[in-house]
């Protein structure tokens, strides 16, 4: 047997004489490139080398590739050949064990050398009428998806880490920050889009703010499941893209479509005789169903604008948002996309203001109304294409390079409860019941005197432009509460708990509603103390009006939210998965639509909105007295629940 170390020696040398052949051969295979002007360049997955270069026998010997017999230049099998993508790195991999392991271990970064230094006297092998070249330098880096190291070949010091900013890593701000820019545009046109569609049916010929509730049910109602069987059976011939732009660019064509072309046509398209016939025949009583009649574009202006808000946020953003982000990046980018929702609607406001206001601008006889619905209209438009340009952007160069955060994974089927189960799992316990009092009682209060706020707005600013001014300021100054709001909501869950936040919204409502009604109700004994300081009881009702609507959406989306979310931690799974079906199923509906069904009674019943006004007071501070008490009782089962979680936790 041979000694160790006349092994060891033997190994060695054999070793160096086989880098040196490596050496000679590409050196030799590059001078030829250069020379005869042929020179190419071929990039890979894994390395990066000349056209023309192939693997010799003394290459196959260092990457340990079996021959058949000495000097033949086949390989043993095909499958065995390298193709000219592979042999750079197997070659490296033979010559450096040892660094292979270390590319293996998934570090960032591993480096390797095609040339090796070698002692001095070894270190060139040269021929006479070759040009030398500086060692090539291959550098292992892991790649985006599978963190498998990846040969690129280049000259120079070694590639660093990938810079993180703030922390995370760039792969994740090259989704966040498209996704940012979708958000903000979308909820900018929205806003865009809310104030205008009440401009336009609160002050259209022979409507008023009493066509709000029989527009929201007798028409936005059965439109919006309309789409909804609509969107269901394209899902299931389009593909996912294809369903984005199926959906968003009609809403595009018609906002642009309406200001350019419907707007100009109302005489026309309008039934304006008719209806007003139709109104002397059937009685003021019925002036809501039948200005529907008679704005029908406006009225169908209100309605896409409305589904903007329930299509194009709820279903197309965040679908593909939560398509391409993972938990852990919903967890800390998705508040962020509700703070930057308060940012568009301060901007938005001011688009609005500005658009608005260019009416003192323009010659006489020009409809300044129009003017500005076609500026605003162009911005709703730009927005769009936006949203649908960076969606189509994120599909060719972001969507490929990211994994499904859910793939491989079996979702939990959603607990479904019919109307009837969960009737009877709501009257069986008292907290879902207060939970859901909360719910009922939010979508009732905040109907009853929006629609009451918006008449009184009508009478104080009977110009279309005027209107839209005041709604631009309004956006704005709800933009910049809610925005404070939930950054001081933090401090107000931590210091004194959820039956304090949970008690906040109710009260704002409850004090601005009885400052509203008494200012509409008893305008006449506060005349004289309100001109004193320059206002009117019917300027002052719009304004308080306006303050009321602002603190009560501020609350809701940092306080009242939170708190309902909050309420299931608790329970039970059972508890928990059942009553937030329950109250999905009965009381979000019934909320919304309760306090616009209320009112079409007492319109009807009474002639007008101005002669119900009284009444409506009464039911919103019965209303709001059983959602805090309702709050109150769910906060003290609340903190028993959670001390009994405390005393028997791990």
């Amino acid at each position: 047997d041979t000694p160790a170390s006349e092994r060891n020696t033997k190994e060695s040398t054999s070793e160096t004489n086989a880098r040196s052949r490596v050496q000679w051969y590409t050196s030799n295979q590059r001078h030829r490139n250069v020379q005869g002007g042929k020179r190419r360049t071929v990039a890979s997955s894994e390395g990066i080398f000349n056209a023309g270069e192939r693997p010799s026998v003394n290459m196959q010997a260092a990457m340990g590739t079996p021959r058949v017999a000495r000097g033949n230049q086949r390989w043993s099998s095909p499958r065995a050949r390298p193709t000219r993508a592979q042999w750079p790195a197997k070659a490296t991999v033979a010559l450096h064990a040892s660094r292979k392991e270390h590319a293996k271990a998934a570090t960032p970064i591993a480096t390797t050398s095609a040339f090796a230094p070698l002692p001095a006297r070894q270190s060139v092998l040269r021929r006479p009428g070759f040009v030398q070249e500086q060692p090539r330098t291959i550098r292992a880096r892991a790649g985006p998806s599978d963190n498998k190291p990846v040969l690129a070949g280049s000259a120079g010091d070694l590639t660093p880490e990938p810079k993180y900013f703030l922390g995370v890593h760039p792969n994740t701000w090259k989704k966040i920050l498209p996704l940012g820019l979708m958000f903000f545009c979308i909820l900018f046109n929205y806003t865009i889009l809310r104030d205008t569609k009440d401009v336009l049916v609160v002050t259209a010929p022979g409507s008023g703010a009493e066509i709000i509730p029989f527009l929201k049910t007798w028409v936005n109602l059965p439109l919006a499941v309309g789409f909804t069987v609509l969107y269901s059976k394209m899902s299931n011939v389009l593909s996912r893209e294809a369903l984005f732009y199926a959906v968003i660019f009609p809403f595009i064509i018609f906002f642009g479509a309406f200001a350019f072309v419907l707007y100009p046509m109302i005489e026309v398209l309008h039934p304006t005789e008719f209806c007003q016939k139709l109104l002397e025949a059937a009685g003021p009583r019925f002036l809501g169903p039948i200005s529907i009649l008679r704005n029908w574009t406006f009225c169908l202006f209100y309605v896409m604008a409305e589904l903007w808000g329930s299509v194009v946020v709820s279903v197309l953003f965040w679908g593909f948002a939560n398509q391409i982000t993972t938990v852990d990046e919903a967890k800390q980018f998705y508040p962020l996309f509700g703070l930057g929702a308060n940012v568009a609607l301060i901007f938005s406001g001011r688009a609005v203001v500005y658009f608005s206001n260019v009416r003192a601008k323009l010659p006489p006889g020009v409809d300044g109304w129009g003017y500005s619905l076609r500026g605003m209209m162009s911005m709703v438009v730009a927005g769009g294409l936006i949203v649908a340009g960076t969606y189509y952007l994120m599909n060719r160069f972001v969507v490929p390079n990211v994994e499904t955060p859910d793939k491989g994974k079996t979702k939990k089927k959603k607990e479904y409860m019919s109307v009837g189960d969960s009737i009877k799992f709501l009257a069986k316990s008292a907290y879902v019941r207060s939970l859901a009092t909360l719910v009922v009682a939010y979508g009732i209060s905040i109907n009853l005197v929006e629609v009451t706020w918006k008449g009184k707005i009508k009478a104080q600013f009977p110009n279309p432009n005027d209107y839209s001014s005041f709604m631009g300021d309004f956006s704005t100054a709800t933009g910049t509460v809610t925005f404070i709001m939930m950054l001081v909501s933090r401090i107000i869950f931590r210091k004194y708990g959820w039956t304090v936040a949970a008690l906040i919204t109710p009260t704002v409502l409850l004090v601005t509603g009885i400052a509203f009604f008494t200012l509409v109700l008893a305008s006449g004994p506060l005349t004289p103390a309100l001109a004193a300081i320059g206002m009117t009881p019917l300027l002052a009702a719009v304004y308080v009006g306006a303050a009321q609507n602002i603190f009560s959406k501020s609350a809701k989306y940092s306080l009242f939210d939170p708190c309902k979310e909050m309420a299931y931690i608790p329970l039970d799974e059972e508890t928990k998965v059942k009553g937030k079906a329950a109250i999905d199923v009965i009381c979000n509906p019934l909320g919304k639509s309760g306090g616009a069904l209320i009112q079409q009674f007492l319109i009807v019943g009474f002639g007008s909105l101005a002669a119900s006004t009284p009444v409506l007071a009464v039911v919103l501070f019965a209303i709001v007295g059983a959602w805090l008490k309702s709050a109150s009782f769910l906060g003290t089962q609340f903190n028993e629940l959670t001390k009994e979680d405390e005393v028997t936790g791990p």
